[in-house]
């Protein structure tokens, strides 16, 4: 008897990653092809911000409400709509970084388990490399480990406070600004 319930459990299973794949699919197929890339061919610039303030907001990264990434502080501002910074946050980089430029939020996942097997939350994608998608998110453990040496990953590491914080601003078709 246990062995048939094993059977069930296991054929579930399948039933519901299966399922949860074909949905997957279904919502990348649904999105417009130019909300996961860059919207202009230039990089949006990045004029170094004041020395006494690591904090503030990067020059060039656009006005209005906004997400704002800097790859070279690991740092993200949540920008409103009256160009006031409304939280700024550490970050841990994925291992592979989008280019810099204008993006748009693309899709987004309450908890899903990240592409290096770390259960994660507040899963807010907005661009694809080379089939990698890059993404916020924050590990339910709370950690924030570097990426592993060699795999190739998308997301980009944040508190759980801070996910939540991106949860509520980043909805789809939101502002992703890269800066350098």
């Amino acid at each position: 008897m246990a062995s048939s319930s094993a059977v069930m459990v296991a054929g579930l299973t399948a039933a519901a990653l299966s399922t949860v794949g074909v949905l997957a699919y279904q919502a990348s197929a649904t999105v417009p092809a130019e909300l996961g890339k860059p919207r202009s061919a230039a990089p949006a610039p990045g004029a170094p911000r004041e020395k006494r303030d690591p904090t503030a907001l990067p020059a060039g990264s656009g006005k209005g409400e906004r997400v704002v990434y800097a790859l070279g502080d690991d740092r993200v501002w949540l920008v409103g709509a009256d160009n006031r910074v409304q939280r700024t946050f550490q970050v841990v980089p994925s291992s592979v970084d989008p280019a810099p430029g204008t993006y748009a939020v693309t899709s987004r996942s309450k908890s899903v388990t990240g592409s290096d097997g770390v259960p994660v939350e507040h899963v807010v994608r907005f661009a694809g490399v080379d089939g990698v998608v890059i993404g916020f998110s924050a590990a339910v453990d709370g950690s924030m480990p570097s990426p592993r040496p060699g795999v190739r990953t998308g997301g980009i590491r944040e508190t759980r406070a801070d996910g939540d914080a991106m949860w509520q601003f980043a909805t789809i078709g939101q502002r992703v600004v890269v800066v350098r």
